[in-house]
């Protein structure tokens, strides 16, 4: 909050660039439990048909829980969501590392998120552009128990009150790992799940049928809607997402995490026996969605490693938006890895 002008007026808004320091911690996001409206609003934007999402017979059987799976890209969008308090003036995020989801989040589960600058770094300036500065920041999140769900870095992108201010901020970021740590992927892999009720239920390819240089690619599209509800659903106060005004573009900035979680759901659609997402190995916005794009996904597998009565499938997912009178254009390079019955 931005305290301005009388004793009687407050102006609410996030930091620029030049209030951030490294070592800061925000930690005063709403902590949020989540329930069956969070989940079926959702799978209603992102059409995603994951099983133990959705059928809760099936996930007991699998999981041995008697609630259903949160889809893990609604628990990675939440968490995300609840870091925005400090990045509310985003101009657009640069990536996501090192994701890894520690255990499963079921429904009934509540996330709290902590926030911490681990690097600053302002832009060279250009000219007609204004100035900008990378903001790295630390995201952990814990469950009501306090156990582990999240540990990941993001990188935002933030404008500088002071156009003409040089704030000395020229940390390196070759810090950010650049690949996932396979130790803590294998470590979060659930443990006990009897993913041959998942191959039972459901059709389509099992991990042992993969190989890497497969390619999925969708012949249909989906069509971005309800940008500024998933934002909501999700706490994310990033301006850009629900104020033309506050983006870049002159219209508004769909959130990233909807782009990822609608190639999420063309995954589960070319891979059924998809059981979860267990961590996302790097993720690149590589250009603007706007709300009624069409966006479009090719899935490749990068590998594949045998796991309990399964495998972990390394997937890359290329997605691009096609826009009417436009051409089309890359938006998304994710790479992630999922657990496959």
């Amino acid at each position: 909050m931005t305290m301005a002008g009388s004793a009687s007026r407050v102006r609410v808004g996030g930091p620029w660039f030049e209030d951030f320091a490294v070592g800061q911690v925000f930690d005063d996001a709403p902590a949020l439990t989540l329930g069956a409206g969070h989940a079926a609003l959702h799978q209603a934007i992102a059409g995603d048909r994951l099983r133990l999402a959705l059928e809760e017979p099936l996930c007991r059987l699998v999981t041995g829980r008697d609630r259903l799976l949160a889809h893990p890209n609604l628990v990675c969008d939440v968490a995300i969501g609840q870091s925005t308090g400090p990045t509310q003036r985003v101009r657009g995020n640069l990536f996501y590392r090192g994701l890894v989801l520690q255990r499963p989040v079921f429904l009934g589960d509540t996330l709290d998120t902590r926030t911490e600058v681990v690097a600053l770094k302002q832009n060279r300036p250009r000219e007609g552009a204004p100035a900008t500065g990378l903001v790295v920041l630390r995201i952990r999140t814990t469950d009501q128990d306090d156990q582990p769900v999240l540990d990941f870095w993001r990188c935002p992108m933030l404008p500088l009150r002071d156009p003409d201010m040089r704030t000395g901020h020229v940390d390196a970021l070759d810090a950010i790992p650049a690949e996932l740590n396979r130790a803590a992927v294998r470590a979060a892999t659930p443990a006990g799940w009897r993913l041959e009720a998942l191959r039972a239920r459901a059709g389509g390819p099992a991990a042992a049928d993969l190989a890497p240089g497969a390619v999925f690619d969708f012949e249909g599209g989906e069509t971005v809607t309800a940008a500024p509800e998933l934002a909501r659903l999700t706490l994310n106060v990033a301006t850009a997402h629900t104020d033309a005004t506050g983006s870049a573009h002159g219209r508004r900035l769909v959130y990233g995490g909807h782009t990822i979680s609608i190639a999420a759901a063309h995954a589960t659609r070319a891979l059924p026996r998809l059981a979860t997402i267990v961590a996302w190995a790097g993720c690149d916005h590589l250009g603007p969605v706007f709300e009624g794009d069409v966006l479009r996904t090719e899935l490749h597998v990068e590998g594949v490693e045998p796991a309990a009565d399964g495998g972990l499938v390394d997937l890359r997912a290329f997605v691009s938006a096609h826009r009417p009178d436009d051409e089309e254009a890359p938006v998304l390079d994710w790479r992630f890895v999922a657990l496959v019955a």
